[in-house]
């Protein structure tokens, strides 16, 4: 099955009162309203830096600074926050294409034949793969007044993911005529999926033709770094029910499919999580602290934009501390699932002594009687008596039964844990 095409760059003018376009080239001049969002590849932006450079200092009147090109180029840089005078960077790490609880672009459905065989592969798999799946790579921003430079991974998931949305945003009035570097007959966008988190809070809010417009490149890459944050929190659903299911396996007397290996997988992969969501919540953090130093406008309008920003900023900052909150749970899971495990294990040992001290028990009088007959001495009362073997028979008998009956009945012979 062949990939969908995806885009190297898309470009979006957001005006404020009309849907969003998407333009075919690259701006030369400043917006006359509104802003743009320029989103491309990590490799297109590689091998056109001069042309981005040069589109940048044609639009906003200045350029990235070269550490700020590298780190934007770097695919293992963590998350982290950093501005200068002219424009604020963010880089946010994503679950990577191919990750649990990311999402792609669709593609063509798949025959019946080869549903039924994926559906038997991910069922036997998915359990045992949720944990190795998880890798992340970094998207940067470039936040200026009237442009939002953003670089992405070659997939683009979430690039193409909020285009889709924000390209359907409809404000309520007649869009004018495009321009001539508007899209005019460009297909619309692929459907592309959108992380369960994002979907379950949409349907609470209304339907789409609610949400606003977002006012300000600031506002969009909230936005996004906000489906993000979504995604992470779909894949702790998954850990979740894996974690689950381990437990209730370790409860099982006779359980024989738990895999330590994934086990061990996971408390790793827990640990890394909390790392990328400590580096992404300090981020986030230093966002808002830049946010409050920003220079308050004149206009009610501006006053009300920049309340709004720093509320979706500390909606993003709440997400991550959820995120962080169920990291570090699953975290408790995990070690308790293993002290769970060497907790069955001495009680199932325990169990064993028991039942063979309650044996030994049992048999202890009968050795005492077998001894007392079996003593090397020439006269032992009773020893040359025909119906003395029966009788030692019959006693040690009895009392083998009134032994395993007390012990029965005291339990000492079952087991505390029963499958």
């Amino acid at each position: 099955m062949t990939e969908p095409h995806v885009s190297a760059f898309r470009v979006f003018h957001v005006r404020p009162g009309v849907p969003a376009l998407e333009l075919i080239d690259l701006p030369s001049s400043p917006p006359e309203t509104g802003f743009y969002w320029i989103a491309c590849t990590r490799t297109f932006f590689s091998e056109q830096l001069a042309q981005v450079q040069s589109t940048l200092q044609a639009v906003t009147g200045g350029q990235l600074v070269d550490l700020h090109v590298s780190d934007l180029l770097n695919v293992q840089l963590p998350s982290h926050y950093d501005y200068t005078s002219q424009y604020d960077l963010l880089v946010f790490r994503r679950l990577a294409g191919g990750s649990s609880g990311s999402h792609s672009v669709q593609a063509a459905p798949p025959s019946p034949a080869e549903a039924e065989a994926a559906e038997i592969t991910d069922t036997a798999s998915r359990k045992a793969n949720v944990i190795r799946r998880v890798r992340t790579s970094p998207v940067g921003f470039a936040v200026f007044d009237q442009l939002l430079f953003s670089v992405h991974p070659e997939d683009c998931n979430v690039r193409d993911a909020y285009a889709a949305r924000l390209l359907a945003l409809q404000p309520g009035s007649t869009p004018p005529a495009m321009s001539a570097s508007a899209s005019a007959s460009a297909p619309p966008p692929p459907p592309v999926d959108i992380p369960q988190e994002t979907a379950m809070r949409e349907q609470r809010a209304g339907p789409l033709t609610s949400p606003r417009m977002p006012t300000s490149p600031a506002d969009v890459m909230l936005r996004v770094v906000n489906l993000i944050v979504d995604n992470y929190l779909d894949l702790r659903r998954e850990l979740s029910r894996q974690l689950d299911h381990w437990q209730v396996e370790l409860l099982r007397p006779r359980a024989a499919g738990i895999n330590w290996t994934a086990l061990l997988e996971a408390r790793l992969t827990l640990h890394q999580l909390d790392e990328i969501c400590e580096d992404q919540r300090t981020a986030v953090q230093d966002w808002i602290d830049a946010l409050e130093g920003w220079v308050l406008p004149g206009t009610s309008a501006g006053m009300r934009e920049i309340e709004l920003l720093k509320i979706r900023s500390r909606d993003v900052l709440e997400h991550i501390e959820r995120m962080v909150h169920h990291v570090r749970r699953l975290e408790q899971s995990a070690e308790t699932a293993v002290q769970m495990h060497f907790s069955l294990q001495s009680n199932r040992t325990n169990d064993i002594m028991r039942t063979l001290t309650a044996l030994t028990a049992v048999f202890l009088p009968l050795n005492l009687i077998a001894g007392i007959f079996g003593m090397n001495f020439e006269f032992i009362p009773f020893v040359h008596l025909n119906v003395v073997f029966w009788w030692a028979l019959s006693t040690m008998i009895l009392i083998a039964l009134a032994l395993i009956l007390v012990f029965w009945r005291k339990r000492y012979l079952a087991r505390t844990g029963q499958s």
